[in-house]
């Protein structure tokens, strides 16, 4: 059986090479065109290009949104642009449109189709329909169980996809107007406000139902499937999708470095006890979520699987440094400062081939020489005396005292 495949999120260039450097077997983008998360920095052409070329130097593949629901004034280009995505080498689109769907097929056949999520497929009747169609894969609608999944892809005839990590929309299947009617923002073609983490004053009639310290939202916790990971190994499931274009490199490289162990070691042992994936949990907290849940894994999610009067994810500072090269023989890391730390701090290292390995920081130095008491200049490149092997792309960031983060 073909191993399942990771698949990430990349909101730019950079994002995309910190992905597939992490272990990403495939990444996920959104062009300028037909795309929703318009405010993600997204893809040109050239910068398309530049991303399948080095997916294919590490043997991934480049996915590509276009997965907006068209009116007649956008559609001026369609054809054009799926052909020049055929071109430059994409593996698949992700499309949500019968109309775009047939156009792919028709005028660059060489891309794989898959059906968005929008779609709503929650069982393999709708998964052999779009087979039928031509379609080469269907995401399953974030709205399905585990159980549901396992049948699903136990009586398709097409590769399913699956959520596995990342934000959930309040609404199903992310079908939603309420920011286009409060905004004039249409989340069907992009522009979604995200009106339901907005935070609002209840009324009965005139009589306000909360106060202004306990305003209320619709938004739900983010998914954290690794629970399921081996479920869904077994259940034949094709590939497990982290959400997040719109989220930061060290977000995106601490998910996918912690979801490639858990699946290579599943691989190779089998279901892994509760204490081995205790760890899993710990470096999966590690990113910059909101607290978060399992979704719709074991059912309709409860009261506690929801954020009400939370809005946004909790952004920490303890991402400080990004490794630009390293010494072996010097034992000396060149770095870029993220976010403001002291010399002679515990630290933790991460990276493309190194597990989380914690160390002391030794003096740091700007390039001139000089010791520096403290690393406070965004993006100022340093030096650093360290005691642990460390390499280029590698991140590094503060150990907390206490673990404040919740996982379940």
């Amino acid at each position: 059986m073909k191993k399942i495949e990771l698949l990430a999120p990349a909101g730019d260039l950079e994002r995309l090479k910190i992905a597939i450097l992490y272990g990403a077997d495939a990444v996920y983008l959104g062009g300028k065109q037909f795309s929703l998360r318009s405010r993600a920095s997204n893809f040109d052409i050239e910068d398309i290009a530049k991303g399948v070329q080095f997916a294919k130097e590490h043997n991934a593949h480049v996915h590509v949104t276009v997965n907006m629901l068209p009116h007649e004034e956008d559609m001026d280009g369609l054809k054009e642009y799926l052909m020049e995505l055929e071109r430059v080498g994409v593996t698949a689109i992700i499309a949500a449109s019968p109309t775009i769907m047939m156009c792919a097929k028709k005028y660059a056949p060489k891309l794989e189709v898959h059906v968005s999520t929008q779609h709503s497929s929650t069982n393999s009747a709708a998964a052999n329909y779009w087979k039928s169609k031509g379609m080469d894969r269907v995401v399953l609608a974030r709205e399905a169980t585990l159980e549901e999944i396992k049948q699903s892809a136990k009586n398709s005839d097409v590769p399913l996809e699956v959520f596995l990590h990342g934000a959930m929309c309040i609404s199903y299947s992310g079908r939603c107007v309420l920011s286009n009617n409060m905004t004039g923002r249409d989340a069907n073609r992009g522009g979604c406000a995200q009106s339901c983490r907005w935070k609002y004053r209840l009324f009965e009639k005139d009589r306000q139902l909360n106060d202004d310290m306990h305003l209320f939202s619709m938004s739900s916790k983010d998914l954290m499937g690794a629970d399921y990971v081996a479920d869904l190994i077994e259940a034949g499931v094709a590939s497990l999708k982290i959400e997040g274009r719109m989220k930061s490199a060290y977000y995106i490289a601490t998910l996918v470095k912690a979801y490639r162990l858990l699946i290579d070691e599943i691989y190779e042992k089998g279901r892994l006890t509760p204490e081995r994936m205790k760890w899993y949990y710990d470096e999966l907290a590690k990113a910059e979520n909101r607290p978060t849940g399992v979704g719709f894994f074991e059912g309709q999610p409860r009261y506690s699987g929801q954020l009400f009067g939370i809005n946004g994810a909790g952004v920490t500072q303890e991402f400080i440094a990004y490794v630009l090269d390293y010494n072996e023989e010097t034992k000396e890391a060149t770095l870029e400062v993220r976010n403001n730390f002291k010399g002679h701090i515990e630290a933790e290292v991460f990276g493309p081939s190194i597990t989380t390995t914690r160390f002391m920081f030794n003096d740091l130095y700007d390039m001139d020489g000089n010791v520096m008491e403290v690393a406070k200049t965004p993006m100022q490149i340093i030096k650093a005396k360290v005691p642990c092997k460390m390499e280029k792309d590698a991140m590094i960031r503060k150990v907390m005292v206490k673990d404040r983060r919740e996982v379940y």
